[in-house]
């Protein structure tokens, strides 16, 4: 999968950017013509959160957990993790976008003079935060620093960060942005290890990444992960893959090549060979004992490229 991060830092001809550490980053993208992702949709993957504030046109984040289309005027808070983005070419895109680590965010959190406003509610992997005033201020005053000649300096970068993280919870309307937060200040380990791989099993990421979106080392991920889950992440994901692919072709009139793409798979052949083995009949004929085929359309266009 594409690092988002690493995508985007790769064409400064089209972002202007400014960074204080590795981590915190922030980027103001108008390209009038250029794309950074060439094609309409693009396997991202983030190791860090992102906030960003659409100034024009609109993309569409698909997720394991159902599909965002954002457009001008949204504000939104992406978590860490994995999606399928799809542009619109016809339509230019434009955003201030900044990606913020977790341990900055709670680093930030924990200097507040109030403790954070709790809430149970649960949280998207692509969470819209309330645009109010002061938040769109945020962002004005953000712009004149890209339209400025002058790069800011790192400290001031770093107040900037505060002032948006501090802006978003001051809000208690953003009740799942204060939710993820709150989770990321006291949820323990072993249910943060299980929600990150509930969110991305579907998607084709390596050990590596799942380590790294758990925040661990790849060796502390795979001795967790057996406590955790009893068996092995390969065994785990394959398994998971296989069950929702099967609910896709029951319950959702997907092809089967929509099916396999859906669920993490990049070669159909491999993927009908491990659903037949796994419970005994194709996936061919599973999806004939549901009827017709359903149109497809959007995001699916990209499934029947693997059947070719």
């Amino acid at each position: 999968m594409v690092n988002f991060q690493e995508r985007v830092l790769s064409y400064p001809q089209y972002c202007k950017q400014f960074s204080c550490g590795e981590s915190l980053i922030t980027i103001f993208n108008c390209p009038p013509e250029a794309r950074l992702m060439k094609n309409k949709f693009s396997d991202l993957f983030s190791r860090e959160n992102y906030i960003f504030f659409v100034l024009e046109g609109k993309k569409v984040w698909h997720t394991a957990h159902g599909s965002y289309e954002i457009k001008e005027g949204d504000c939104v808070l992406v978590r860490k993790g994995a999606c399928i983005l799809e542009q619109f070419f016809d339509i230019g895109f434009c955003l201030v976008l900044f990606f913020i680590p977790d341990e900055f965010i709670c680093e930030t959190l924990k200097s507040r003079s109030t403790p954070i406003y709790k809430t149970s509610e649960k949280y998207a992997p692509v969470i819209r935060l309330e645009t109010t005033e002061s938040l769109q201020s945020f962002f004005v005053s953000m712009y004149a620093y890209f339209s400025g000649t002058t790069t800011p300096d790192k400290s001031l970068l770093e107040l900037k960060f505060r002032e948006l993280i501090l802006n978003i919870v001051d809000n208690k309307n953003n009740v799942q942005a204060l939710s993820y937060f709150s989770s990321l200040l006291s949820e323990p380990q072993a249910v943060s290890l299980e929600r990150t791989m509930n969110d991305n099993y579907c998607f084709n990421l390596s050990l590596e990444q799942y380590a790294t979106l758990s925040n661990r080392s790849l060796s502390a991920f795979k001795r967790d992960f057996q406590k955790q889950f009893h068996s092995t992440p390969g065994k785990w994901l394959l398994e998971k893959r296989l069950e929702h692919a099967r609910l896709l072709l029951q319950h959702q009139g997907k092809t089967v090549a929509e099916a396999a793409f859906e669920s993490g798979f990049q070669n159909v052949s491999h993927f009908s060979r491990s659903f037949k083995t796994r419970f005994g009949d194709s996936p061919t004929a599973v999806k004939q004992e549901t009827g017709p085929e359903s149109k497809t359309s959007g995001l699916h266009s990209k499934a029947r490229v693997l059947s070719s």
